[in-house]
């Protein structure tokens, strides 16, 4: 399927690697030019170099920290006008909620709530003057069926969905989307550390812990991050302007609810 979207330009967060990096192919492979970030500069420039050779677009690599104003203004540099963003940030750690301190929830917010909260409020209005806009969400399925262990994570983008749940409607009828993933199990690094600091903390053998992980996942497997890239892209496409304000599951059929 033709997307629609050759030719414009995408920031995407987290690209170097994992669903960061998934999202960037998946919009490289429809002929569209990014920048990415990461704040690894070796693996981001590494990734950008395969990106552009693989697919003939333009790929800008910003090594920055973009929790930070200062990495954001850098980034914002190097693409003023985006037509899409993927927002996708690293998730705070895991572990039992009574020991994080004070500080640890507040860095939470302000990685995963407040980041692509600036990053959106400082595009989104040049989308809706252009007339065309998505930005997509990449969250957690915490946020919908939330874990103990990730409290600091399910709380933080939880305020995130909230927030952008009344944002969307003020841009819908200027063909700029708002919508979120929110991933459950993808064979990624983050998933290999979560699991690694579950097996440490219960004494239990790490692969113990990926068979339980993967048994209680219905489709009997981990997600292939490229799965969640195509998502991605899609919502970014010219197809999905009708689509807005949703925040899909994307976790094998582990939810256990309907809606």
């Amino acid at each position: 399927m033709d997307l629609g979207i050759a030719g414009r330009r995408a920031i995407v967060g987290g690209a170097s690697k994992g669903l960061g990096h998934a999202c960037a192919e998946a919009l490289a492979a429809a002929g569209v030019h990014l920048t990415i970030c990461a704040r690894g500069e070796a693996d981001l420039k590494a990734a950008a170099d395969g990106l552009a050779k693989k697919y003939g677009v333009t790929v800008t690599p910003v090594a920055v920290d973009v929790t930070t104003a200062d990495g954001r203004a850098r980034l914002l540099e190097a693409c003023p006008e985006p037509d899409i963003l993927v927002t996708n940030t690293g998730g705070p750690p895991m572990g039992d909620w009574r020991s994080f301190p004070e500080e640890a929830w507040h860095q939470a917010v302000d990685s995963v709530m407040l980041t692509p909260l600036m990053l959106i409020r400082a595009t989104v209005d040049g989308m809706a003057e252009r007339g065309f806009g998505r930005i997509v969400n990449i969250t957690s399925s915490v946020v919908k069926s939330p874990r103990a262990e990730l409290a600091l994570s399910s709380a933080a983008r939880a305020g995130l969905t909230s927030a952008l749940a009344g944002v969307c409607k003020e841009y819908a009828a200027r063909n700029v989307t708002v919508n979120s993933l929110m991933p459950g199990p993808f064979k990624t690094a983050r998933l290999n550390d979560n699991m690694r600091v579950r097996a440490e903390r219960t004494g239990t053998p790490l692969a113990q812990i990926e068979a339980g992980a993967v048994a209680a996942t219905p489709a009997g497997r981990f997600g292939d991050p490229a799965e969640l890239g195509a998502f991605c892209a899609f919502l970014c496409s010219a197809h999905a302007g009708f689509f807005t304000g949703q925040s899909l599951m994307l976790d094998g059929g582990a939810y256990p609810g309907m809606l």
